[in-house]
C-alpha cells in the first residue's frame, strides 16, 4: 500500500503563505489534504484525482491551492492568505475511490501530520 509522508508545515503570521508537501510511494486515483484543529473534527480541504481534477472545501477556494508532481508522485498544497483559523495538524490521505470527494472515510491511508500554526 501507499507510503506518505508530510513535510513543510510551520509557524507564519496571518496573510502570509505555506507549502505543505507530501511523497507517496506511488499515486492512487485519489489524494487529498484534510486538517484537523484541537477540538474540533477533522475537515476535508481539497482533492486531486488521477487525472487532476482538484476539489476544494468551500472555505479554502481562491486560497488554497492543490497540485501534484507526477514524476515524483509528491502532492503539494500551497496555502496562501493565511489566518488564525487555518491553524491545525493537516494530513495527507490516499484513496482510491472512482470519485475524490472530501470525505475522510474515503481514504483508508494516511499520513503523520504536519502542524501549522498562523498567529495573529
Amino acid at each position: 500500500q501507499v507510503q506518505l509522508a508530510e513535510s513543510g508545515g510551520g509557524s507564519v503570521q496571518a496573510g502570509g503563505s505555506l507549502k505543505l508537501s507530501c511523497a507517496a510511494s506511488y499515486r492512487p486515483n485519489c489524494m487529498a489534504w484534510f486538517r484537523q484543529a484541537p477540538g474540533k473534527a477533522r475537515e476535508g480541504v481539497a482533492t486531486i484525482d488521477y487525472v487532476g481534477a482538484t476539489r476544494y472545501a468551500d472555505s479554502m477556494k481562491g486560497r488554497f491551492n492543490i497540485s501534484i508532481d507526477s514524476a515524483k508522485n509528491t502532492l503539494h498544497l500551497q496555502m496562501n492568505s493565511l489566518q488564525p483559523e487555518d491553524t491545525a495538524a493537516y494530513f495527507c490521505a490516499a484513496g482510491y475511490g472512482g470519485h475524490c470527494m472530501l470525505y475522510d472515510y474515503d481514504y483508508p491511508l494516511w499520513g503523520q501530520g504536519t502542524q501549522v500554526t498562523v498567529s495573529s
